[in-house]
């Protein structure tokens, strides 16, 4: 286990988070498939921790799974999430969680397209979008007067 750069207390979680936010984070919940914000968001831009803030999948790697919930080839970096063994359900899949806070985010499946053949499959209420314009917005130096 990665030792967490970004650590809050839950009295902080809940008063911020939604109660499915938290559910899905915090609990390593799953919300209902094709209910999420951003899972038919084909916007472009960045999708980072709704816990942390820390940048975890980029709008270029998202991709059409059919399956009703955001899903990706890649994180931005192999740094940004990290995976273990999820045996919960009766089955073995590979849990995805933010490396920076440990925030679940869902699960990494081998049945993704080319290049990875992954498909990072996550909860909505784990991700904040981030819409291109508004990171080109905050990266724009301010006009001399």
């Amino acid at each position: 286990m990665t030792e967490r750069t970004a650590t809050f207390a839950e009295e902080e979680l809940r008063e911020r988070l939604t109660p499915m936010q938290f559910h899905v984070t915090q609990e390593a919940g799953t919300e209902r498939p094709f209910t999420g914000e951003t899972w038919d968001n084909h916007e472009a831009g960045a999708y980072r921790c709704v816990v942390c803030d820390a940048e975890l999948f980029s709008s270029d790697t998202k991709f059409e799974s059919g399956s009703g919930w955001p899903s990706f080839t890649e994180p931005v970096d192999g740094g940004a999430v990290e995976t273990e063994s999820d045996r919960s359900l009766g089955m073995i899949r590979t849990e995805v969680m933010c490396r920076s806070c440990g925030a679940h985010l869902g699960h990494v499946f081998p049945d993704g397209p080319r290049p990875t053949g992954d498909r990072f499959c996550m909860n909505s209420a784990s991700l904040c979008f981030i819409s291109a314009d508004d990171e080109d917005a905050t990266d724009t130096p301010p006009i001399a007067g």
